[in-house]
């Protein structure tokens, strides 16, 4: 049986006394009953209770209770506890200027007023849904026992349960910067700020900008647009056709009119495109940087994955320590990990360390030092050794089925790598309507308005390949493509008709 919460009341001593009397009690007591402040049948403090608060002996409240008792104003039930009286005993209450009725109920204050943020619910995959939508990796692939030996090793580490770093478990930022700097790019421990994903590395570089006016792709990842946007800052789009070069001439005409503080650019498997820059996109975007006077902001989400140990060039290793570089480990181990960091330099990191703090104060230390240890143990390169090999199988036999399976008219990207790529359609499919069908089907894709700012110059959406296994793609694929064929039939009967 659940007992409800019992009332608290402030007692104070009289007089010079520095601890509370049983005539403090009674006095305290009687005032707020009269007060109306002590609704009949409500429940006292236990004996113990005030003992322990107060710092008094358990017989100076028993005493003070006993009297309050005989006076009328409480009553005691055997093993529930002390009640103000509801009858006979307000007598006391009246006596000392109460009014007879009961107190008025407390009011309901309104509801919080909250601003709604426009974005697509992401939920959990369930029963036996073929998600086309999703950016992550097949379980099946990921090192959960590996992981769950590291927790198990780290559990034994002195002192690692006392505090927490804000800036991140120092040897988790050493192995970073080694894995950084193997990658060209001038990175130490102390340009590491570790952070829950690299979503919270976009939340702290926003908070810590002097004026947030923040370039973007357009489209782009719709979570990065809608944070800056809750943060207040005032976006300028940035057309990309991930079929065409990137228009640099365009995006420098409109960034010198805008004057943006920080430009958010995803160079490599580009979400929800699936493009990579050229390494001669980046020296451009590094060029307007300097001539027009912005940051960079590099979110390097899925590099991880491309195969054969290799890595597309970033913007970071090209540009040096002035560019602001983000990634995760997130999608690439366990998507409940949600480990993920930004690098910095000497200037930048101590005002990002201050907008994590002020959001967080600071990040699970056990969960960051078991992620030191893995990378520390070799397995999580282990790991994305088979991984890439499952990817790549995945993403050959994905491009196959496309082929055999899409209608004329819709292309897609051919990204190389990462867990995603873009399909475009014809304009005469209704894109929610092929979501809507494909869902009665137990088939799931997300058309990404919100990605866009403004109008979508495309017309399609992210697939996502990672997930299902050559099975379960190849059927959700063939269900896809008879549904675009049947929208494209329909659309071309309406024409002729």
């Amino acid at each position: 049986m659940t007992r409800a919460p019992y009332l608290h009341v402030r007692f104070q001593p009289s007089g010079s006394r520095r601890r509370v009397s049983a005539d403090d009690i009674v006095r305290t007591l009687v005032a707020e009953a009269a007060a109306g402040h002590l609704p009949p049948g409500s429940r006292l403090p236990p004996v113990r209770a005030l003992e322990h608060e107060l710092g008094i002996s358990k017989n100076t409240v028993q005493a003070a209770y006993d009297e309050l008792c005989a006076r009328g104003v409480l009553v005691s039930r055997e093993r529930d506890g002390v009640f103000v009286a509801d009858g006979p005993g307000r007598r006391e209450m009246a006596r000392a200027g109460a009014a007879e009725a009961g107190p008025p109920a407390p009011k309901t204050p309104p509801a919080a007023r909250l601003r709604e943020i426009p974005l697509r619910q992401n939920r959990p995959p369930t029963g036996d849904a073929l998600r086309l939508d999703m950016v992550f990796v097949d379980p099946d692939l990921l090192p959960r026992e590996r992981i769950a030996e590291c927790f198990r090793s780290v559990l034994h580490v002195p002192g690692l349960h006392r505090f927490y770093d804000a800036q991140g478990y120092a040897p988790l930022r050493e192995a970073i910067a080694r894995r950084l700097r193997a990658r060209g790019m001038d990175v130490v421990a102390d340009d590491v700020v570790t952070t829950t994903g690299s979503q919270q590395a976009l939340d702290a570089v926003c908070r810590a900008l002097a004026t947030r006016r923040v370039a973007c792709e357009n489209p782009v990842y719709p979570y990065a647009t809608a944070l800056f946007r809750s943060l207040g800052a005032e976006l300028v789009g940035l057309r990309l056709d991930p079929f065409e070069p990137l228009p640099l001439e365009e995006w420098g005409r409109v960034l010198a009119a805008a004057r943006p503080e920080l430009f958010y650019t995803i160079t490599s498997f580009h979400n929800p495109t699936g493009r990579s820059c050229s390494s001669h996109e980046l020296t451009g975007i590094l060029a307007l940087a300097s001539d027009l006077d912005f940051a960079l902001l590099e979110d390097d989400w899925g590099s991880d994955m491309l195969s054969q140990g290799e890595y597309r060039p970033s913007l970071r290793a090209f540009g040096g320590r002035n560019v602001l570089y983000a990634n995760s480990f997130t999608k690439k181990l366990l998507p409940s990990l949600r480990i993920g960091f930004v690098a910095g330099d000497e200037r930048s990191v101590p005002a990002i360390i201050a907008a994590k703090r002020v959001a967080t104060l600071g990040n699970p230390t056990l969960i960051e030092a078991a992620l030191a240890e893995l990378l520390e143990r070799g397995y999580y390169d282990t790991h994305l050794t088979a991984m890439q090999q499952a990817l790549d199988a995945r993403y050959t036999r994905c491009l196959e089925l496309l082929d055999e399976r899409m209608p004329a008219g819709v292309r897609w990207t051919t990204p190389g790598g990462g867990p995603l790529l873009w399909l475009e359609v014809p304009r005469s499919v209704d894109l929610d309507a092929l979501a809507a069908r494909l869902a009665e089907r137990q088939v799931v894709v997300a058309p990404t308005p919100l990605a866009f700012q403004g109008e979508p110059h495309l017309h399609g959406l992210p697939l996502g390949y990672a997930f299902l296994d050559s099975e379960r793609l190849a059927r959700a694929l063939e269900i896809l493509g008879a549904e675009l064929g049947r929208a494209l039939g329909s659309a071309a009967a309406g024409a002729l008709a």
